[in-house]
């Protein structure tokens, strides 16, 4: 089964559906990205943008979610900014804290204080 999701204007995540693969072969027999967007814009209309994600993370860093961005320019998904103090580390797409999360036992947990700019022991 392939995956793709439907990107708005923004490059926001609005929906995932899953693809038959056979709807994403070419002529030759062969799965394509290309085949498979033509396939999702004849459903539900050739105004839509669509991309192709996928579930094992094998291309575009993550799977797609509702709510996430694609960046065309890295080629990638990444989740919303969990906290306005994290940022964005390019090449992974996973958000970090200004401040490194304690190293932690099982015994300890942590959680994000966002007006503190720290991380707070729960206990």
């Amino acid at each position: 089964m392939a995956h793709f999701a439907e990107l708005n204007a923004n490059n926001i995540v609005l929906r995932v559906i899953v693809v038959s693969n056979d709807d994403c072969l070419d002529s030759s027999g062969n799965e394509s990205e290309e085949v498979g967007i033509a396939f999702c814009k004849n459903l539900f209309g050739s105004d839509t943008n669509w991309i192709q994600t996928s579930y094992n993370g094998r291309i575009r860093g993550s799977y797609a979610g509702i709510g996430n961005t694609y960046d065309p320019t890295e080629d990638k998904f990444y989740s919303p900014q969990p906290f306005p103090s994290w940022t964005l580390t390019k090449g992974n797409g996973l958000w970090s804290a200004p401040v490194v999360k304690p190293n932690n036992s099982p015994d300890e947990a942590y959680r994000w204080d966002e007006s503190s700019r720290s991380w707070i022991e729960e206990s």
